[in-house]
């Protein structure tokens, strides 16, 4: 092995290459793309993972008041703060696009990279794919045309295309963008929690359920998990950090604590000050409770909320996918194709041209009869139509190397 190569493996960028950016020979970029710096890149973080309140109500549902408040507080010292923690570690050691998949190659191989890396993908398209159907969905609500039919599928292409292209426009764009969606979203929320105040009733937090209503633990589980999972997604843009070794730890630090307060203080309030029949705990409870506690407007501004908070997750996961796939480039798992940057903004154009075409493969199916996110997930009608691109980026490998 050569030395060049031994330079590359170890995550040292060779003489005449992008140090954050290995594969990328340093005279080819047009121009240097502007670095995430520390506020964007936390908000970010919190679309990967969060998004905001938006989904936790289910954790009451299933299990009641006290044990849904005591799982937002432990879960993140169990696998929230630990995940972020292995982030913060090797997304500093590998400051380079691609995050888990070059700890995966560098630790196994390029075979269990590969694996990595497909796996990812495909669950990054899957949850992806749900967002903009998300946002059609509110959109219904008042365009009553869009419920079904060509004018559906037509708004979902549009959205997924506009959103496609502002995510092409450069991380900076996105993650300043994610800065404005991620406190607009979360205003309401704050509202909600302030007014709430004089109507708490705390010895509702020690609620253990309501009497007949059994226990569903694979809801209560899912629900915290779905919520304070993803943190190892935003390794994948770590050669577009500013600083990485000092911005990274700290980044993810503050969202982490941002995090678990924009879940835990909507829901103390919550639960605090409303009294409902606990199986009214479903997805989008919140909005329902904001009119409870202060009117019809605070609903509506929630409801306005949720399709702001699904373009930012769209928008933060997008940007995960697609400098993943350059990584892979970078790494030779796939053709040097999907590493290619276009000349106006320096960005990855190609991970972005096929990532809208498998969103499109698998959207509407992706979300069909799906009320929540968590149950796009898990459509079982999907897999039919997405288990064949599992196949492809394994098989580049061989042709690849």
């Amino acid at each position: 092995m050569t030395q060049l190569e031994l330079q590359s493996r170890s995550g040292v960028a060779p003489p005449g290459m992008d140090e954050e950016n290995l594969g990328h020979p340093s005279e080819q970029p047009a121009k240097t793309p502007k670095k995430l710096t520390l506020i964007p890149l936390i908000f970010l973080i919190y679309f990967e993972v969060a998004g905001g309140p938006y989904g936790e109500e289910p954790a009451v549902q299933a299990a009641g008041p006290l044990l849904a408040l005591l799982g937002f507080l432990l879960f993140p010292f169990i696998w929230s703060v630990p995940e972020a923690l292995i982030t913060a570690e090797l997304s500093t050691a590998f400051p380079g696009n691609g995050g888990f998949v070059i700890w995966a190659e560098r630790a196994f191989g390029p075979f269990f990279g590969s694996l990595m890396g497909s796996w990812k993908f495909l669950s990054g398209v899957i949850n992806i794919a749900a967002f903009p159907v998300l946002c059609v969905d509110y959109l219904e609500k008042i365009i009553h045309p869009l419920e079904s039919g060509w004018p559906r599928h037509i708004s979902i292409l549009i959205s997924t295309l506009v959103l496609s292209f502002v995510n092409y426009t450069g991380l900076a764009i996105v993650g300043w963008a994610a800065v404005l969606l991620g406190v607009i979203s979360l205003s309401p929320f704050i509202i909600m929690s302030l007014i709430a105040i004089p109507k708490i009733q705390p010895h509702r937090w020690l609620s253990l359920g309501q009497k007949g209503v059994k226990r569903d633990w694979n809801l209560f589980f899912n629900t915290l998990f779905w919520n304070l999972n993803f943190w190892d997604n935003v390794s994948t843009l770590a050669g577009e950090v500013d600083k990485p070794q000092k911005t990274f730890p700290r980044a993810l630090l503050v969202a982490v604590v941002f995090t678990c307060l924009a879940y835990l203080v909507p829901l103390f309030a919550v639960i605090g000050a409303v009294s409902v029949d606990q199986r009214d705990w479903g997805s989008g409870f919140h909005a329902d409770a904001a009119e409870l506690i202060a009117g019809k407007w605070l609903k509506v501004w929630i409801e306005v909320g949720a399709v702001l908070s699904a373009i930012g997750l769209f928008e933060a996961q997008l940007s995960s996918c697609a400098y993943q796939l350059e990584g892979m480039a970078n790494l030779a798992i796939l053709p040097k194709l999907f590493g290619s940057r276009a000349k106006w903004f320096n960005t990855p154009w190609f991970r972005d041209a096929s990532g809208v075409f498998f969103f499109c493969l698998v959207e509407e199916k992706v979300a069909r009869n799906k009320k929540t996110l968590q149950g796009a997930s898990q459509d079982s009608g999907t897999s039919s139509h997405v288990l064949n691109p599992i196949c492809i980026p394994c098989s580049y490998y061989g042709y690849c190397h």
